[in-house]
């Protein structure tokens, strides 16, 4: 059963001709409230997405980790990598290497990229975008034939087609200070690759790992493994736990995703925090719209509460009913908010893409957030998080009208009754 002040507190919020207009103020509050707390779960709905989206992009065509010799004239065979991690359940796949710069001309367009030179069979295990081939094969990747694979961004800004021949131009690995001039060597594209993150797609340019090694004349020296892991989100503990040689001519560096990703990561979460921050005073400013509701309703009230001090109601009474009437409105506030914020929030893409298409015009752009729609992920805790700050925001509001409220002299009050 419940108590005397919250059955007082409820039938306050109930509207009567004479105090109509405060059941109003109080809907508005609540709306306010509902409001920002579905703002914030929204917000925080489209950030979470944007940075899981981005980080399944990334994974699908990154390693997840990497390993190799710090000196680029390392005597032992690349093999003994393997011995660092053997038998390590966490290592999925593993393939070698070879990664340096090069320019790209064709048709009198020149570009810089990253040339990685691959086996393709174990590439496969490791990456997946093979599978996003847009023309030719990745199995056309054979040593000796100077095929290379582009990224479609890439392709498109030389002007390249599959079969096309470009240029692949390099610095001279000549030390006679003398012999300067540039490598030029001819390749045929074999494949396109698009794998959906703009990035990639302009900077990824693959050969076979034995045409890299003659490339850049490294005979049979690799630039490290790259490795696929069982739980990629635990790449920085897995590569923390490796055991590496420290000898100082063939020392082990090791490197996992996170860390060339750190930046980027480290930005969206500071905006979704600085985001939470900025909404939550929405939801400060609803909930303290309160405040002026329940002062109207203290004010209203004061024969009310002088005719309960005289029956025996202490000041505590007094305040746990204007305590539960403030309690009442910022809990209905919160879960309207996060009803409507959670289908919001999971339908955001649905509503963005159909006024995309109804109007015709394009809001995200791929070129800068590397995709170009919005994604969503509603969070449990994040949504907890906001419905317990509405919820505290909401009691805060009520203690100064309360305690106002309690402090009603009874005599004063009734005094022009």
């Amino acid at each position: 059963m419940a108590s005397l002040e919250t059955w007082i507190g409820l039938r306050y919020l109930r509207a009567k001709k004479r105090n109509g207009f405060l059941s109003f103020i109080t809907l508005i509050s609540i709306a306010g409230i509902s409001l920002g707390v579905m703002a914030l779960i929204a917000v925080l709905a489209v950030m979470s997405g944007f940075q899981k989206e981005i980080r399944t992009q990334l994974l699908n065509v990154a390693p997840h980790a990497e390993l190799g010799y710090y000196s680029p004239d390392y005597t032992k065979p690349w093999q003994d990598l393997r011995k660092i991690y053997a038998g390590n359940p966490e290592v999925v796949a593993d393939a070698p290497y070879i990664s340096d710069y090069a320019l790209l001309a064709n048709a009198g367009e020149v570009q810089g990229a990253q040339i990685n030179g691959i086996d393709p069979v174990q590439e496969k295990k490791v990456v997946d975008y093979w599978q996003k081939m847009a023309g030719g094969s990745f199995d056309d990747l054979k040593p000796g034939e100077s095929g290379i694979i582009l990224g479609a961004e890439l392709a498109k800004q030389l002007d390249a087609k599959v079969d096309d021949t470009i240029t692949v131009i390099t610095p001279s690995r000549d030390t006679n200070p003398e012999n300067v001039e540039p490598q030029l060597q001819q390749f045929h594209v074999a494949g396109i690759i698009k794998t959906g993150v703009f990035e990639v797609d302009k900077g990824l340019a693959l050969i076979h790992l034995q045409d890299a090694q003659e490339l850049y004349q490294m005979g049979n020296r690799i630039s490290g493994i790259r490795l696929k892991l069982a739980h990629p989100l635990e790449a920085a503990a897995f590569t923390g736990s490796l055991n590496l040689p420290r000898d100082r001519d063939n020392a082990v560096w090791v490197r996992d995703w996170t860390l060339s990703s750190n930046s980027f990561f480290a930005t969206v979460e500071f905006q979704k925090k600085m985001m939470f921050v900025i909404l939550t005073l929405i939801i400060a400013v609803a909930a303290f719209n309160l405040v002026s509701t329940l002062v109207m309703a203290v004010t209203d009230k004061q024969a009310d509460i002088a005719i309960l001090r005289t029956l025996g109601l202490s000041p505590g009474g007094v305040m746990r009913v204007f305590i539960v009437q403030g309690m009442v409105a910022g809990f209905f506030g919160t879960l309207f908010g996060v009803i409507i914020g959670v289908l919001f929030g999971n339908y955001i893409g649905t509503v963005l893409g159909f006024f995309e298409k109804t109007f015709d015009f394009k809001l995200i752009n791929s070129q800068i957030y590397f995709i170009d729609y919005l994604p969503s992920d509603v969070n449990l805790p994040d949504v907890l998080t906001v419905a317990a700050f509405s919820l505290f925001l909401s009691f805060v509001a009520t203690l100064y009208p309360s305690w106002r409220a309690a402090k009603t002299r009874p005599a004063e009050a009734l005094r022009y009754e």
